[in-house]
């Protein structure tokens, strides 16, 4: 059976729902897919001290403010709270346990298919996050090893793993801030680092770094680092002396030629300086109980978190979509429009500026270029 509507977006998170009002200000009515039961699926999973690395007033959708009760940093509850306050303001209403399984074009529409049902529309909207697509590195032995390896997306809080030593394998910001919730939990916890890095205040001089990251974003990446990186140096310290390589480019050049964020710390620095977390460099192997590193000798450990990132691969879900994925599947363009007309992607690449903020820049452009 095939349905029609103005529009399809895949997704119910922060980005579907962006999308979604801001298409319907314009007077298009679209169907919201979402597989899960609920919006915000991917942050109702999150780790539970999580909060937004980002500060309230930068990080709201379009049309709807976040509270000021939320504070400078919402936590991760308040984010979900918001996202069902503002599928309500809208009167959004996703089609919840309805995951779609290809997307094709038909002619001059878009077709999704949902179970038995196919859904039709000129315009398509791929707003599924990266949270769908964890990576998990394999080292040689890691199949003995006899604890629990779990990826960073299925952690929740260091309850079950009180008493154990744990060894949190990277340094992004979940790896950071996963780490410091063990260590101000006192499990025995180790960072392993696998490669240089870049570490960022949450606040500098006193302001969000994201205002500082808006405010210079006309500004080429190579001249905004050289300009932060004084103030920078002065605010996190020497990370040399705790273990760490600092990476040869800038945190505007990792986002935007490696898509890679830079750790925005909010007290894993201080813990690595106070003994409470250790830092080691990449694995070379497991045991049955133990790790061995590249640049040291082997350690005992009862579990380990994979704070490894995402990879995702859309090729299955665009099955005959030309020009619109890298090759590993990535979305090459994102809240732009796409080699194939009327296929779009909202939240698909990390930004400097905040993710959030750039979910309601995209969802604007993406809507200006549907009506």
């Amino acid at each position: 059976m095939a349905n029609s509507c103005d529009s399809i977006i895949i997704g119910a998170g922060p980005a579907g729902l962006a999308t979604a009002a801001v298409l319907r200000a314009r007077g298009l009515n679209a169907a919201i897919l979402e597989k899960s039961d609920a919006v915000g699926s991917v942050w109702r999973r999150h780790y539970d001290r999580l909060h937004l690395h980002t500060d309230r007033g930068h990080s709201a959708l379009p049309g709807l403010s976040m509270p000021s009760s939320y504070g400078r940093y919402p936590s991760r509850a308040q984010v979900v709270e918001y996202l069902e306050s503002y599928a309500a303001t809208f009167g959004l209403k996703p089609r919840f346990n309805t995951p779609v399984s290809e997307v094709r074009r038909n002619g001059t529409l878009w077709s999704a298919k949902a179970g038995d049902e196919t859904i039709e529309a000129p315009v398509i909207v791929i707003a599924t996050g990266l949270a769908d697509f964890p990576y998990s590195p394999v080292w040689p032995g890691i199949e003995t090893f006899s604890g629990p390896i779990l990826h960073s997306s299925r952690y929740r809080n260091p309850k079950s793993l009180a008493g154990r030593r744990v060894l949190v394998v990277g340094f992004g910001n979940s790896g950071g801030e996963i780490a410091l919730d063990l260590a101000e939990a006192q499990v025995d916890v180790t960072l392993s680092v696998r490669g240089p890095v870049r570490i960022l205040p949450r606040e500098l001089l006193g302001l969000p770094i994201l205002t500082w990251a808006i405010a210079q974003q006309r500004l080429p990446a190579r001249v905004a680092d050289a300009l932060n990186a004084p103030a920078i140096r002065l605010a996190v310290g020497s990370i040399e002396s705790l273990g760490m390589t600092r990476a040869p480019k800038g945190p505007r050049r990792m986002v935007e030629e490696d898509r890679r964020v830079p750790l925005l710390d909010v007290g894993t620095v201080a813990q690595i300086r106070a003994g409470r977390i250790k830092v080691r460099g990449d694995i070379a192997s497991f045991g049955s109980t133990t790790v061995t590193f590249t640049r040291s000798s082997q350690e005992p450990f009862d579990a380990v978190i994979l704070a490894t990132g995402f990879r995702p691969d859309l090729r299955a879900l665009l099955p005959d979509a030309r020009g619109v994925l890298s090759d590993t599947g990535m979305p090459l363009v994102s809240g732009r429009p796409t080699a194939e007309p009327g296929l779009f992607f909202c939240g698909a690449v990390t930004s400097p500026t905040g993710q959030l903020r750039e979910i309601g820049i995209e969802a604007t452009r993406i809507a200006a270029a549907a009506a």
